[in-house]
């Protein structure tokens, strides 16, 4: 009778350490990861001068649910996405919002002058191509990370069509 009880509290511990196993392996969070991991994550080739603390926060964050207002990883708007980053890799404190990050955060820069860091804005409102309405974060080549109001956080390609018609400029934090 005790070796039969033995045993199923064995078996018991046994699937509840299985279970621990998988449920921990799914919820680790990908800043703790390899830095090859994190770039695979964001589509983007590791480089030597890269900007790690960027790219994991950045990693950290896909996936995160829009939300108009959102100030969290449970959800974000793109200006709050960019203003956390900002303060959390370069320790600098940006406005909170995409039209005050342009007009009083950034020193304006065309397409061709980007450089990883540096703010990508765009206006997709089709009533108004003068007043920016989005905002992201460049990483390299064409990607930049934002928050989308469809997907979430995601990185994006500045070449694709949406992107390139909605371009307004880039902007360079002083």
């Amino acid at each position: 009778m005790a070796e039969q009880t033995l045993a199923r509290f064995r078996r018991k511990l046994l699937w509840g350490f299985i279970f621990l196993l998988c449920s921990c392996s799914t919820t680790q969070r990908i800043e703790n990861r390899s830095g090859n991991d994190v770039y695979k994550a964001l589509g983007v080739d590791k480089d030597r001068d890269d900007n790690v603390a960027l790219y994991k926060q950045a990693a950290s964050w896909l996936h995160v649910r829009h939300m108009d207002g959102g100030t969290s990883r449970n959800g974000t708007d793109c200006s709050f996405l960019v203003f956390n980053l900002y303060k959390t890799v370069y320790h600098k404190t940006i406005e909170r919002n995409s039209a005050g990050m342009l007009s009083k955060s950034c020193e304006i820069i065309s397409r061709n002058k980007l450089r990883e860091g540096d703010l990508v804005f765009f206006a997709t409102n089709a009533a108004s191509k003068l007043y920016v309405t989005h905002v992201g974060i460049y990483l390299k080549g064409t990607k930049f990370l934002h928050s989308s109001t469809s997907k979430g956080v995601m990185v994006s390609d500045l070449d694709e069509a949406y992107y390139r018609r909605t371009w307004v400029c880039g902007g360079r934090v002083k």
